[in-house]
């Protein structure tokens, strides 16, 4: 779809829309200069909020804000909210025009937790499931990088799902696989546990869904909070045992890694520590 047609679409005044974006940047203003404070995924579903010449100020399914360019998105019916849906399990997918990794390039790539609705599974083509793009064109994606009825994980199984991870690039405002910053990263394991929580870390340390811990009563799973105070809270990770905890972080090197609570560093900062209930 031509981005004129999208912005004829979006002046018909339809409150809701579908990222078309692999990752579409949420930006504070209405201005790509301005600072990024999220994202939002291809294939979910956005509210809205206003419009200004060429970008919508849209609501995330956790409740944030921020603009976006209109060419990012198609206003309309929701996208993947029934039917048979698969959810993209790698960190990443590529869709393809066919069944075949060689005939084309991929139409685009996905990142990890992207939905899709499956229109058909061919019994002869048991590695592939024919998909419907939100803009209605027809693509092919691999089984192998897709699941069904994701069901939440315990702690045990979200600590070595997290390590999925490691080296993925720190990204300022990140919620996806092409680069998380430290909150959307906390985040998404928690949603991974079938857990709804706040998408940046101060909120999350003020969070009524998570209890505070001592520092000698940790456990996996636990959410870890740094900063000034525990009110100027600029970083978070999550506990992994024995001293260890996971983050998304911009200290030394930018990127999914594990550190030790026991470094100078991190234990200067440590201000607040979270169990969710």
């Amino acid at each position: 779809m031509t981005g004129i047609a999208i912005v004829a679409l979006f002046a018909a005044a339809l409150p809701n829309a579908v990222v078309l974006s692999p990752v579409a940047n949420m930006y504070s203003k209405p201005s790509e200069d301005a600072d990024v404070v999220s994202q939002a995924i291809y294939g979910s579903n956005v509210g809205v909020v206003e419009r200004q010449e060429g970008w919508a100020r849209i609501r995330t399914a956790d409740d944030y804000t921020g603009w976006t360019p209109i060419r990012a998105l198609l206003p309309g019916k929701t996208y993947a909210a029934s039917g048979r849906v698969a959810e993209v399990a790698s960190l990443f997918a590529h869709i393809y025009r066919e069944a075949s990794v060689t005939a084309h390039a991929p139409l685009l790539t996905v990142p990890f937790e992207s939905r899709l609705e499956v229109v058909a599974e061919p019994s002869g083509q048991a590695r592939w499931l024919e998909v419907r793009l939100p803009d209605d064109r027809a693509g092919w994606v691999q089984a192998g990088d897709i699941a069904f009825d994701g069901k939440p994980i315990g702690i045990s199984e979200m600590i070595e799902f997290s390590k999925r991870f490691l080296g993925l690039p720190y990204t300022w405002g990140g919620t996806s696989s092409f680069g998380y910053d430290c909150s959307g990263f906390a985040q998404m394991l928690c949603r991974r546990r079938g857990i709804p929580m706040p998408r940046d870390a101060q909120p999350q340390a003020d969070w009524s869904g998570a209890t505070p811990v001592e520092r000698n009563d940790l456990k996996p799973g636990d959410l870890l909070y740094f900063g000034g105070s525990a009110k100027k809270i600029t970083h978070t990770g999550v506990y992994l045992g024995d001293g260890k905890f996971i983050d998304a972080t911009t200290w030394q090197t930018p990127m999914v890694r594990i550190d030790d609570l026991n470094d100078a560093h991190w234990s200067r900062l440590l201000v607040a520590m979270r169990r969710v209930k």
